[in-house]
Order: structure tokens, then C-alpha cells, then sequence
């Protein structure tokens, strides 16, 4: 897919997961064993942000690809909270939701129907790691599809954020003279 693919990361559930991430390109690919595709595309003449790997987070200019299947993206703008970094996935072919939020300053929470999955880790260079929560009696076990979700959506989009009150400090400090 691109030329920056990196040392597969070592699941312990699901084995070796392979990340391309191109962030001047726009795309952003997961693979493994056993494990359905996710493509990530952003529109081509979008300018990307640096500070966001796969260059925006403006949902009108990214696609989702999930098995070759289109799903629905909705990455928040991201300004002064932890919540507002989160990313949400609308599954039609799984009839479910995904919510990617942060819950520390490096790492994200990645929940299945407001059920809590595992907690991700990125720091946005394409190297994902996961810690997947013990599956309960009552929860649905994690599968490959959660997998790849969560590994894309962290590569994409990196994991954590800064408390509320250095949010608020940086902003107010970009708007000092």
C-alpha cells in the first residue's frame, strides 16, 4: 500500500498485525492472519495536518474500509478535551458501534456498544500496541473484526490526550500575542 510499514505488532489474541501508515499519501492499511482488511483513505488534494497520522480528522475526507466494506467514520475536531479527540465507527455490516476515546495522556479506550474492548496505545507513528480486557460471561468475546478496528482506528488517529486543563492552558496560550 505505502512505503512505511512497520515491524508487525505482537497481539496477544490475534498474532502478528501489520500497519502501512503513509501520512503525506493519506492511507493507512491493517493486515494479519485471520484478521479483515481496514483501509483508511483520506481525499486526495486534502492538506494534511501534521499532528494527526493519517492527516485530518475531518470526516467528509476520509473512507473507512473494513473487509472491503464502507463504514462510517466520524472522528471528532479534537480541541479541549480528552473526549472531543475520540473516534466513532457506525458498523452496518456488524450492526454495532465502535468509540475510540482517551483516557490517559497516551492511551485510548476502544469500546463495542459502550462495552470497554481493550485500551490501544499509538503515539501516531504507525506502531500500535493493545491490552484487551478479560471477556466476561455476558460480554461477546473479542474477535478479529474488533481487532482490526481498534488497531486502525489507534494508527490513524493515535491514542491519548492532555488533561482538560493543559488543553485549556495551550489554547489560551497560542492566542497570547
Amino acid at each position: 500500500m505505502n512505503p512505511y510499514a512497520y515491524e508487525p505488532a505482537d497481539d496477544p489474541l490475534f498474532g502478528a498485525v501489520r500497519i502501512e501508515l503513509d501520512h503525506e499519501g493519506g492511507t493507512l492499511g491493517v493486515s494479519g492472519d485471520g484478521l479483515p482488511p481496514v483501509e483508511i483513505r483520506r481525499a486526495p488534494h486534502t492538506v494534511p495536518e501534521s499532528h494527526v497520522p493519517i492527516g485530518t480528522r475531518d470526516p467528509e475526507h476520509l473512507t473507512l474500509l473494513v473487509d472491503g466494506a464502507e463504514e462510517t467514520l466520524r472522528p471528532s475536531k479534537g480541541f479541549l478535551t480528552r473526549r472531543s479527540y475520540r473516534v466513532e465507527v457506525v458498523s452496518g455490516a456488524r450492526e454495532c458501534s465502535y468509540l475510540l476515546v482517551p483516557d490517559s495522556l497516551g492511551t485510548s479506550r476502544l469500546l463495542r456498544d459502550e462495552r470497554l474492548l481493550g485500551v490501544f496505545t499509538s503515539s501516531g507513528d504507525g506502531r500500535v500496541s493493545a491490552d484487551w480486557e478479560a471477556a466476561g460471561e455476558s460480554e461477546r468475546a473479542r474477535d478479529p473484526y474488533d481487532a482490526s478496528v481498534g488497531y486502525g482506528l489507534a494508527a490513524a488517529f493515535g491514542t491519548g490526550a492532555e488533561p482538560m486543563w493543559q488543553l485549556t492552558l495551550n489554547a489560551a496560550l497560542d492566542l497570547w500575542p
